[in-house]
């Protein structure tokens, strides 16, 4: 960051340089006299010296620290100071003959100096104000990342510690499901500990993995329910945010499946438009008496509520609900176009 605002004031002094030119152009053109004289530059420098002592001293040190009092009497000072240098020195040293022979309404000729150097002034408070910006948004960027690390480092180990639970129930029943159960948790531990280390993957991707996760709890719920995922819609052309939707699947298996010895209804549908639109539905089953308060909270889904509000601002609407026993998740998301 350090080097990225070094070369800020670099380009601060370029463009410094360049405006200051213009300036220089404006004020000395005159087309009864075209040429420029050396009275024309030196004026003009001594009106750069004063904006370069505003712009560098004493807006620092008194107009953003908001001594607002302090900066007017120093402004007053410097602008009388102006006055008396260009009266008594500059007119009388280039203009011996006609205006250095008299001293001009003090008011006359602040009103020469005043707007050219506030002319000045205004293009560093524009310039502070364009980089305070840019450094207001480095820095959201910066707190952003540093956030969605931190959400995915919480959903890695959520996903892993539930799987490896689930495993040694069956290890310890001596199931002969194990191996399966095994090499489908290998294959979804794959993507989640190599695939997914960006904060975008193919949707191809997500829906693969996807299906491997379904396979996996799919085991365990052997023929105590049903488990019905649906897809329709073309994949191939989006990026989404990994494990997204996942935290929904995994509450309904987990929910159903704690709730539930028998009948479970698991359905999960996958439909993206034309145009980008992922709808996403998850229906769980679950039992009116069983204490459903966690349904709605947790580490799971106030993780993906975050990740969504960072990833997709304005960009999605969720909907969770309980209706008759069943539990409603309704996720709609713009997807992102591969590149």
């Amino acid at each position: 960051m350090k080097r990225l605002f070094k070369a800020i004031e670099l380009k601060e002094w370029r463009f410094q340089a360049i405006f200051l030119i213009i300036l220089f152009f404006i004020y000395s053109f005159d087309k009864d006299s075209p040429s420029i004289g050396w009275d024309k530059l030196v004026f003009f420098c001594h009106y750069v010296f004063l904006a370069l002592v505003i712009n560098y001293i004493f807006l620092p040190r008194f107009f953003y620290k908001k001594k607002y009092l302090k900066l007017f009497l120093v402004l007053i000072i410097l602008f009388i100071y102006a006055y008396f240098s260009e009266e008594y020195i500059l007119e009388r040293l280039f203009y011996r003959d006609n205006r250095g022979l008299k001293i001009s309404n003090i008011f006359l000729t602040l009103l020469d100096i005043i707007p050219l150097v506030f002319t000045m002034v205004g293009f560093k408070l524009a310039w502070d104000a364009s980089r305070k910006q840019h450094q207001v948004e480095a820095l959201q960027s910066s707190v952003k990342e540093s956030e969605l690390r931190f959400l995915k480092s919480q959903i890695n180990p959520h996903f892993l510690f539930n799987n490896l639970n689930n495993l040694y129930s069956y290890a310890i029943d001596q199931s002969p499901k194990t191996p399966s159960i095994i090499l489908e948790l290998s294959s979804v531990l794959r993507y989640m500990l190599y695939d997914c280390k960006e904060d975008f993957v193919t949707l191809t991707k997500e829906l693969e993995h996807i299906k491997n996760f379904v396979k996996l709890n799919e085991l365990q719920i052997e023929e105590r329910g049903k488990v019905t995922l649906s897809k329709t819609g073309n994949c191939e052309n989006y990026n989404m945010a990994p494990l997204i939707l996942m935290v929904f699947i995994e509450n309904a298996f987990k929910h159903s499946t704690a709730s539930q010895s028998d009948n479970i209804i698991i359905d999960l549908s996958i439909d993206i438009s034309d145009d980008g639109v992922l709808n996403f539905s998850c229906k769980n089953s679950f039992l009116p008496n069983f204490n459903n308060q966690s349904l709605s909270k947790g580490i799971g889904l106030q993780n993906v509520k975050k990740r969504l509000e960072i990833l997709y601002p304005d960009k999605h609407t969720l909907e969770i609900k309980d209706l008759d026993a069943m539990y409603h998740v309704n996720l709609v998301l713009q997807l992102e176009t591969k590149k």
